[in-house]
């Protein structure tokens, strides 16, 4: 049957082309259940359809089995009233209903089939479908599972859009780190050569440069007199140990 092709079809599909380039599997899968849910429901409106037409044609015999009761217990009262003409009557009443009973069963039989056949449809359709919603969360989660770890791996590998981010915005703090480092390298020089002032420092170039010199000849004055000092504590200790 139909429903069960498309079963079949979507399942297959889950491996194969269907699922491959479909823009939403999970979707898909979720519609192609919904319909099957749907013939389901038709199914069943169309099986109590039938039943109902069923259990008319069962009541409509009922009543002629009575009306056919009812006249060969008339037909039996009228001849024993030494009425035979009343008694064929009641029995024709009772041949009428009979034939009746006869077309009513033969098309109950016909409908009593057919609420079988969609009975058992019903049950199949419902098995297949039970099937399918199984296989259905399945498949589900290992697209879940699958899509989480290709995205894991995109991440570690860099592939992914995240990582890409990642390294722009490191690639990015890295250059302007370097040119930080680089403009206050510059900054410094200049600081150093004079061509820039420091704006709390009022002092003009030729006084900077002075200074500089008089703490270089500062530092060499300290150090000649240091020296001094070291030679003659030498000095002076080993004059004292030649006297004892």
């Amino acid at each position: 049957m139909s429903i069960f092709k498309r079963a079949a079809e979507i399942l297959e599909g889950k491996v194969n082309h269907f699922l491959d380039n479909a823009e939403d599997p999970a979707e898909a899968l979720d519609l192609s259940y919904e319909k099957m849910v749907t013939n389901l429901q038709d199914t069943k409106r169309h099986l109590a359809d039938v039943v109902t037409e069923r259990v008319s044609l069962e009541n409509q015999m009922a009543q002629a089995q009575k009306a056919s009761d009812k006249a060969d217990a008339d037909a039996r009262m009228a001849l024993g009233a030494n009425r035979e003409d009343l008694a064929r009557a009641e029995l024709a009443q009772k041949q009428s209903e009979l034939q009746k009973i006869a077309s009513l069963k033969e098309a109950h039989d016909t409908v009593a089939a057919q609420a079988q056949k969609l009975t058992d449809y019903e049950n199949k359709l419902r098995d297949h479908i039970e099937q399918f919603r199984t296989q259905k969360e399945v498949t589900k989660s290992e697209m879940t599972a699958a899509q989480a770890e290709v995205k894991v791996s995109e991440s570690l590998t860099g592939i992914g859009k995240g990582m890409d981010d990642a390294g722009d915005a490191m690639r990015r703090a890295q250059g302007r780190t370097q040119n930080m480092e680089a403009k206050a390298a510059a900054m410094d020089g200049l600081m150093e050569s004079g061509a820039l002032n420091d704006p709390l420092d009022s002092r003009s170039q030729i006084e900077k440069e002075l200074d500089n010199v008089r703490a270089t000849s500062g530092v060499d004055d300290d150090l000649a007199k240091l020296k001094a000092e070291v030679a003659k504590d030498k000095g002076t200790s080993a004059s004292g140990a030649s006297g004892s």
